[in-house]
């Protein structure tokens, strides 16, 4: 890999997404949507149930948001032919995911930045940690999210086959993340499997920041944890990544 290759593929992307006005505000707008919905409809609660489900929410939504733009975004690159234009230069596969990576993570930042404020000081979401954790574990989880679309994009053929790869992705870490039911009350092998999956770490991290004061000694394992999915995905990735959709 190539640094100055690596850091203009970044460069290209970033300049791509900035004419892309649909697509910036899928990323921004929507976790806050989401969240600001969610707060809504537990206003009138009794329970403060905001505060013990909006950290796991705001783990949850950066990821499915990336996941969904970066898959069909590498997937209209491909078949529209400009990666078969782009490998034939010196742009290497690793240079094109870790560029990917690295745009979308400048992406992922102003993410979490927007979508944390929006919870702390407009949904009134209570988070007993530093602020700034919060922040980077929404980051983080947002960069899984694109390593993942990466890899999925490669399996698939079409901008729909892309979208339907997200429940095979995404909701059986949803569903086994322990936002439904407490991970240490599933079934045995239903909790190993959930042990296995890098969006229980995001859930258990995001619980840690809101309900912890000083929460950076639980948290650092899940986001180690985290990092090597990221690496993971992205070294598969690269090697199922196709020049072009046959």
């Amino acid at each position: 890999m190539n640094a100055r290759i690596t850091l203009a593929t970044a460069a290209r992307i970033l300049r791509q997404l900035r004419g892309d006005h649909r697509t910036v505000a899928l990323m921004l707008v929507v976790p806050c949507v989401l969240l600001g919905l969610l707060a809504w409809l537990y206003a009138d609660s009794p329970v403060d149930v905001f505060d013990s489900v909006g950290p796991a929410l705001l783990g949850v939504f950066p990821l499915v948001v990336m996941f969904i733009v970066t898959s069909i975004a590498t997937l209209r690159e491909r078949t529209s032919g400009t990666l078969e234009r782009l490998l034939t230069t010196p742009l290497g596969k690793g240079d094109l995911m870790l560029g990917y990576a690295l745009a979308f993570g400048v992406m992922a930042l102003v993410q979490a930045v927007v979508a944390s404020a929006f919870a702390v000081w407009v949904c009134g979401l209570g988070v007993a940690g530093p602020l700034w954790l919060l922040v980077v574990i929404a980051v983080v989880d947002a960069v899984l999210g694109t390593a993942l679309g990466l890899l999925a994009s490669g399996f698939a053929r079409t901008e729909f086959q892309a979208v339907q790869f997200m429940p095979a992705f995404v909701l059986p870490q949803f569903l086994l993340c322990g936002l439904i039911v407490p991970r240490d009350r599933m079934p045995g092998v239903l909790e190993a499997v959930s042990d296995v999956l890098p969006l229980s770490y995001a859930v258990d991290a995001m619980k840690d920041v809101a309900t912890r004061t000083d929460p950076l000694g639980d948290v650092l394992p899940s986001l180690g944890v985290m990092l090597v999915w990221i690496v993971v995905a992205l070294v598969l990735g690269s090697l199922t990544l196709r020049r072009r959709t046959p």
